[in-house]
């Protein structure tokens, strides 16, 4: 069935966060024709169950394995009959509609292929997150920062550009973003090789080689942002092994 925004949720053991996350997702697209779906990644606690019982209206798919981020997001391909799909983390918090200013953005850009909102923390704080393509001294300068961002970082994030205005990005962060349908459906989804990490950075430069890629400071989300591969060595060795994957592929360090 043909809907406007289609987005996809990928979950794996959040139920801590995924209450707040569709709560709020569908406060604000109940004046839009969004359909929203949820690929589940074999948790095992309860948040299948709770999305069940407390949001029907979503369309729950459990897997019977951890696909991961990418191969997750991959399942939606053959169901999705929309516009735009708007790709999102179970740790998403709206405080407006963003979903539906996207969408009208990219209503007015035609040639604009996918779209990142400004990102900020729950407390307003605007998120220092790579605009550029990743390089080895950015992703080093990101791991090291402190309290105040270098001039790799700053670089990185594009701190020095306007950026309360749309300007055109080369990575784009998958906690919130939102790509033309048919796009996202000829591109084949997120490269299958990444299981988690890198897969956002891979689609903004595959999208970014038949379109554009802006970032569109008018819409906000809220990421309740936890960085888990800086404390997680399972997870920093995923991240390390996504690296070395992405700068393979695209040949550049």
């Amino acid at each position: 069935m043909y809907h406007k925004v289609t987005g996809c949720i990928v979950t794996h053991n959040n139920i801590s966060t995924i209450g707040k996350t569709l709560e709020t997702l569908y406060e604000f697209t109940d004046d839009i024709d969004f359909k929203l779906y949820i690929v589940d990644n074999l948790s095992t606690d309860g948040t299948p169950e709770f999305i069940r019982d407390n949001y029907p209206q979503a369309e729950l798919l459990i897997q019977e394995e951890n696909l991961g981020f990418g191969a997750g997001h991959n399942v939606l391909l053959p169901l999705i009959d929309s516009d735009y799909h708007a790709i999102i983390n179970p740790d998403i918090v709206l405080k407006e509609n963003a979903v539906g200013k996207m969408s009208a953005y990219m209503d007015a850009n035609g040639d604009i292929g996918m779209v990142s909102p400004r990102i900020c923390f729950p407390d307003g704080r605007d998120q220092i997150l790579g605009k550029k393509n990743p390089r080895l001294k950015y992703l080093v300068a990101s791991r090291l920062r402190g309290d105040e961002p270098g001039r790799l970082l700053r670089e990185y994030a594009m701190l020095d550009c306007d950026l309360t205005e749309p300007v055109d990005i080369q990575n784009a962060t998958g906690c919130f973003m939102m790509i033309r349908t048919e796009l996202f459906k000829r591109l084949d989804g997120f490269d299958k090789r990444y299981f988690m990490y890198f897969e956002d950075a891979d689609l903004t430069r595959q999208v970014n080689q038949v379109s554009r890629t802006v970032y569109y400071p008018d819409a906000v989300v809220n990421h309740v942002w936890g960085r888990d591969s800086k404390r997680n060595f399972k997870l920093m060795l995923i991240h390390f092994e996504s690296m070395l994957k992405y700068f393979s592929k695209w040949k550049t360090i």
